[in-house]
């Protein structure tokens, strides 16, 4: 008896220009997708219908704010894939407006929303070109907020582009009909990810940081950890975020969520939230799909 042929699986990219979707296609073309950039929305649902009778098994199309018109089609589009049996996988990569900001000046590349900027010869934007360039990328925020909403965030705004790549591989090996966890550590003085659903900040428990032999260390290594479990505080912030989680994860799941981001912030980034991100990884993965980020390790 002939098995039947399995789902095919669709990775939409959509996000903020500037922010990494080239990277993330690249990652995927590695992965072994067959990736096409920039499909006008009215042409979804027939491109993925024409895969499918291809035999296709790994899709990744990105949609941008260059069919602006057409993305208020896009939500119910995803829809009428998954009642197709089509595993639909939305990533949205994001990153804050100053970064956005830096990139197109370092670049000298036109946001696809702008007027007439000035010209860039004198090696950077003007003061009204700036003012035109953030104005075009607070329209594309409201333009793609619906997408946003419907997609796996990835904040890539301090992040290197083997970072990026690192996480969409990562995030392709969890399975598409379960929720997944994502846990990540950061450093407050670098900014709060903006792919957060949830952000605890651990600043006021005791940094292992002061102590000499700790401070080279991070929240892997022994040393640190037995410190931070020898003190109350540390454990009872622990216990919080724990129950916290096992109480809204079900909620979330029933509420078909396919990723849920978990941000733990310290100082540093370096012991407290990485200690925590890891032993909060390793109690829910005996219940849910698990990933570990660490921003400001993974960026050394």
């Amino acid at each position: 008896m002939t098995e039947p042929a399995a789902p095919l699986e669709v990775v939409l990219i959509t996000g903020m220009s500037g922010s990494g979707k080239s990277v993330a296609i690249h990652a995927l073309e590695d992965a072994g997708f067959y990736c096409v950039d920039n499909l006008p929305p009215e042409l979804l649902l027939a491109f993925v219908e024409l895969e499918q009778k291809s035999g296709a098994q790994r899709v990744a199309i990105a949609v941008d704010v260059r069919s602006a018109t057409s993305l208020p089609l896009v939500p119910a589009q995803l829809k009428e894939l998954r009642s197709r049996n089509v595993q639909v996988r939305p990533l949205f990569l994001d990153a804050t407006t100053d970064t956005l900001v830096r990139r197109f000046s370092e670049t000298r590349r036109r946001h696809p929303l702008s007027g007439s900027l000035p010209s860039a010869e004198s090696g950077g934007i003007a003061h009204d070109g700036q003012h035109a360039l953030v104005d075009a990328i607070e329209l594309e925020r409201e333009l793609l907020a619906d997408l946003r909403e419907e997609a796996h965030v990835i904040d890539t705004s301090v992040i290197r582009p083997t970072q990026l790549q690192a996480h969409v591989k990562s995030l392709l090996s969890a399975p598409v009909s379960q929720l997944t966890l994502v846990f990540e550590s950061f450093a407050f003085k670098r900014g709060i990810p903006v792919d957060a659903d949830y952000v605890f900040d651990v600043r006021m428990l005791p940094n292992p940081h002061y102590e000499p032999a700790l401070r080279d260390l991070t929240g892997k290594d022994e040393a640190v950890v037995a410190f931070l479990q020898q003190h109350a505080d540390v454990e009872q912030m622990y216990g919080h975020i724990e129950q916290f989680l096992a109480r809204w994860l079900e909620p979330l799941a029933r509420d078909h969520r396919s990723y849920v981001t978990v941000a733990i912030g310290c100082t540093g980034g370096q012991h407290r939230s990485v200690y925590l991100v890891e032993r909060l990884a390793v109690a829910f993965g005996e219940r849910w799909i698990t990933l570990k980020r660490h921003r400001e390790l993974d960026a050394a």
